[in-house]
């Protein structure tokens, strides 16, 4: 545990102050989505879900202690905290694994969005802002 804190540290030292302003304006353009109702860029923009929704009420979910539903929301919700961790503890270990991970994402992705029930994951372009912009401007 010294080990990961120890990482950690070493971590936040060597971040330039440009990328720490780049994840502040990452998380302020999230914040300000959210308020404006949403949740997900790709989802709003396209219509289309992301490999990764689901994965906010998944963790969401797990913070309630109810893992069935997590599991229901993402299947991988414990995949990006595992690979922090690995990253954390070693970097090598994160690029041995990763067309693993990146193959497990898109396989649950590809599963989820042809089976599933299609209430987590949705394809309905119709609904997206860019479908919207360009039949607006079509008409």
């Amino acid at each position: 545990m010294e080990r990961c804190l120890r990482k950690t540290e070493q971590m936040f030292k060597r971040m330039k102050k440009e990328d720490l302003a780049a994840v502040a304006a990452i998380v302020g353009i999230y914040g300000i989505m959210g308020m404006l109702g949403i949740t997900c860029p790709i989802l709003f923009m396209t219509g289309v879900s992301c490999a990764g929704c689901g994965m906010t009420r998944a963790w969401l979910s797990l913070l309630r202690l109810d893992l069935q539903a997590a599991f229901y929301y993402h299947p991988l919700f414990w995949l990006p905290a595992l690979i922090m961790i690995l990253l954390l503890l070693d970097k090598r270990i994160f690029k041995q694994w990763y067309w693993l991970w990146a193959a497990l994402f898109l396989l649950v992705y590809g599963i989820r969005m042809f089976i599933g029930q299609g209430d987590i994951v949705v394809f309905r372009p119709e609904e997206g802002f860019l479908f919207r912009v360009i039949v607006r401007m079509v008409l």
